[in-house]
Parts: structure tokens; sequence; C-alpha cells
């Protein structure tokens, strides 16, 4: 059987929970130093709710067309933060402890991020992140947990043990995310809140009514917490650090400031997964006297100001280059803002990345806006991230490309978004082709036919055909190419008259191309 078909067919999510104290610990690993051979940590934040990435990172080269399309909600074009690693987009102003991480080169930034025929509901959009499926696929196992799972083919036999006594993955909150299942159980465990994290490591017993029942919940829980696999090495680690900078008095700062003390006290746990709700912004995202505050400039300060809090602490213990953040939620929203001051759910929406050691660029253009858009219209998909997970799976945890399409279910090509000594190499990473248009397509507007010219470096070349809703409509080239200029006539006879995208991808160069019926 192949190791695909295995991680299908035996990664159940079984959960098989424990209480400590309050704090639900859904499952466990171990990591085995013998088979990751590195320390380097992933922590990923989730925006739930789906964040408007156009209010996020706002298109200067086409700000006409974003105030036109966004009357009610639009930030001022004076009032956006600058990067220099890009002229052509503004950050929104709340960000700017994200605009400092730029300055400084430890922010990394992918627009239009998605993936083919999007959904809309929120549970199953997590869902497919989560366990990076293509939408139309329901597979209830994560990307994390068949990574980790390949690193660690005996488990969960033999784990923990003496040798390897930390847990491989932890949540901070009350459910595991999809993301962390692997075989037979949850490849993770979840500390459900702050409070109850700080009364673990201060052996402190979530007191309980004065009962009989209250009397022998409290025993279940001193034994819980006497007994539990983990907690010892987790008060161990959380120990050691008795200094940390001063976090903003917020959730997400709370669960950042959880998860520095225990990388900074020398757990072991590869993967860290946060949340920060709020993000669904149908009405009143903005104030309307000044649309740079509001619902949504106020989650956009809180995100930033979390993560530069989290990025100083892990530099003052001397553990921020084993780090690598990254921020993703589940949908972004439509480019038309709606006549309630907010945005509907949509598709495409930026990623990014941060570190002492991401590679500090920006990827891909300006959101492509037309001059009279309706309701309908979608971020244009960009990158799928399944191309962030494999560039992270390979560039920071070091795992033999040959494996990547294990973990993510077919071939996606990773990304330039880490720095090579990440994985102890020297090399560079590829040159990015931003500004040569390497995609068209005569005539333009088509009728029943339509010839694509496009370049490849060679290898690996696919253009995807999308409507401006998400959905893929055709994939008219998906094959070896040698590199230069090379051209295809498609059909569109079938296609509706209206907006249409061309994708382009090869290896790390992808680009977009509207075209018209």
């Amino acid at each position: 059987m192949k190791r695909r078909d295995f991680l299908q067919n035996t990664f159940t999510g079984v959960v098989m929970p424990a209480l400590i104290n309050g704090i639900s610990f859904k499952a466990f690993g171990n990591i085995d130093e013998n088979t990751i051979g590195d320390d380097n940590v992933l922590v990923v934040i989730q925006l739930s709710g789906g964040n408007d990435g156009l209010n996020t990172v706002i298109p200067i080269d086409k700000y006409a067309l974003y105030q036109n399309a966004r009357t009610n909600i639009a930030i001022p074009k004076n009032k956006l933060l600058s990067i220099p690693q890009n002229d052509t987009l503004g950050l929104n102003p709340s960000m700017t402890p994200l605009q400092t991480m730029f300055k400084e080169g430890k922010a990394a930034l992918i627009q239009g991020v998605g993936y083919p025929n999007p959904n809309f509901s929120h549970f199953r959009a997590t869902d497919i992140w989560n366990s990076a499926s293509d939408s139309n696929v329901f597979i209830n196992n994560g990307w994390a947990g068949r990574y980790l799972a390949i690193e660690n083919p005996n488990y969960p036999t033999g784990y923990p043990n003496q040798r390897n006594p930390d847990p491989l993955a932890i949540q901070i909150g009350s459910v595991v995310s999809t993301a962390l299942q692997g075989p037979i159980r949850s490849m993770g465990m979840a500390i459900s809140n702050p409070s109850n994290f700080y009364d673990l490591i201060s052996n402190k017993v979530e007191s309980v009514p004065n009962t009989l029942a209250g009397k022998e919940l409290k025993y279940l829980r001193e034994v819980a917490n006497q007994t539990n696999l983990y907690a010892n090495s987790i008060k161990n680690a959380a120990s050691k650090v008795t200094k940390q900078v001063t976090y903003p008095n917020s959730s997400l700062a709370g669960q950042l400031k959880i998860v520095a003390q225990l990388i900074g006290g020398g757990l072991k746990t590869k993967i860290y997964f946060v949340n920060i709700n709020g993000f669904d912004t149908h009405s009143n995202q903005v104030n309307t006297l000044d649309t740079t505050t509001g619902t949504h400039a106020n989650l956009l300060k809180t995100v930033t100001e979390a993560i530069k809090a989290f990025h100083q602490d892990l530099v003052g213990m001397g553990a921020s280059k084993r780090v690598l953040g990254v921020t993703y939620s589940e949908f972004g929203r439509r480019i038309k803002s709606n006549a309630s001051g907010g945005t509907d759910h949509g598709a495409a929406a930026p990623m990014f990345l941060f570190g002492d050691l991401v590679n500090p660029i920006v990827l891909g253009k300006s959101a492509d806006i037309s001059a009279t858009p309706n309701a309908n219209d979608n971020i244009t998909m960009q990158y799928d991230f399944r191309s962030v997970y494999a560039s992270i799976l390979t560039q920071w945890f070091c795992l033999d490309e040959a494996y990547v399409d294990d973990v993510l279910l077919k071939d996606f090509q990773p990304l330039p978004l880490i720095q090579p000594q990440a994985c102890g190499k020297i090399t560079a990473n590829e040159p990015i082709i931003v500004n040569e248009e390497l995609l068209s397509n005569y005539p333009n507007p088509f009728s029943d036919s339509t010839t694509i010219r496009f370049k490849t470096l060679g290898g690996h070349t696919m253009i995807q055909i999308f409507d401006n809703i998400g959905r893929l409509v055709a994939v008219p080239i998906d094959n070896e190419y040698e590199a230069g200029i090379h051209s295809i006539t498609i059909d569109t006879s079938n296609y509706s008259s209206g907006m249409y995208f061309a994708r382009l991808q090869n290896n790390s160069m992808q680009q977009i191309h509207r075209m018209m019926k």
C-alpha cells in the first residue's frame, strides 16, 4: 500500500480525552529527534471568521478601483502604512507593529491565497484548510497530523517515553485543531485557556462546589494532575522562564505568551495552534466617521500587537531563530462592500509569515478589481494555500520533498518563503519574477476560442481557468514543458459571458491574467 493510501485510510481522528484541572488533553505525541533532527517550531495563528484581506492589504496601484468598490469602508490612501518590500500596497493603519517587522526584515506577505472552488461555510472552509484537501474531498485528518505521523511512524506505540517526554503539538483552546489529527488519535493536546494553564503550572486545583459530588470531582482532578503523561514536562518547561516582556491585554496575546514560555523553557513541541475570533464582519466593519477605526481595525491591531510582543519575547529568550509564525483565515471577503458597512464571505485572502529566518518578501500582485464590480466578485486566487504548507514542510521542517505529496495528498510547489539556512543550506532562494508578464491571451475579449500565450522556466507547468467567483472552469495545461514561450488554443464555446481568470503556475512562479468573454 502506498504511504498516501495508508495515511488516508488509517487516520481515524479518535479522541481520547483526559482532564487535568479543567484542561482538556485530547491526545498526545512525542518528538523523535532521530527522525526530525532539528528543533524548529511552527506557530499557527487562525483569524477565525474570514478576514477581509482587501482592507488588510490595500492596493495603492489600484486605489481608485478599490475605493469605487468600497465607498463606505475604504481606508484613506494617505493613512496607509508603507513597507519597503513593495510600493504598490499599503497596510491597514492599525498594523503598525507588523509594519515595523517588515522594516526589520522579519515578516513576509503572500497575496491572494486560496484554493479552487472555494467553500463559503465557516466550518467546511476551516476543514479544507486544516485537512489540505480539495473542496469536494472530505478527510477527517489534517496536514500537520499527517506530517507528524510520517516523522513518527511508530506512534502511538511506545509514546511517551523517558527519552521523549514532551507533547508533539499543542493547541491553545478547548478543542484540538483538525489540522493535528493523525493516526488512531490526535497528534496534539489542548490547553483549554490561559487561566487553566497557570493553574496547572502552579499546582492549583480549580475550586469545586462544597458538595459530595464536588469533593469527588476535586479528587479526580488531583489524581489527573499527578498522573497525566505530560503535565510534569509542561510544568518543568514553564518554570524555567521567570521573566517575559509585557504583553497586550488580549486573549490572543495571552495564548502567545504561554507558547513563548514553553518554547523558552525548552519544551520540544514542534507545532502550536492559537486562535482569535471576530473576523466575520458582515456589518459595521468600520466606524462611518473614520474608516481607519472600528471592529476590523481593532482586530488587526490586536493581532499585530500580540505578534510583535511574542517575537520580542522570543528574542529576549534567545529562541527567536527557532520559531516561524504564520497567520491564516478560513476565507476572505468579497471585493464589493455591502450596504451594512461590512463585507460578505469571499475567497482568497493574504497570509503573513514572521520570524528571524523568514524570507522578507511580498509574493503576488494587487487584487484584480473591476471598474464595475458586482456583489459576487471575489479576490482571485494567486497562490494555493497548500503551496504555503509545502514551503513550511520543506524549508522549515526540512521534510524530504519526496514525502510532501504524501502529506498534502497532491503535488504542490513550494514558494521561497523561508531562508535556506533554516534547514542548514547555504544556497540562495530562487529569483522571484514580479513585473514580467508571463501570461496573456488573444483575442481578449474572446468568443468561441482564445489562444493563451505563456512563459515557463521549464519543468511542471499548469494553467487553470477560474470564473469571477473562484470556481475552477478548466485546466488546459498540466504537464512538463521546456523553458521558453508557448501557446495553446482552447475551446470556449461553452463558457458563459463574463469575466474569467487564467492562472499560471510554474514551480514557485505563479501569476494570474484577466480574460473576458
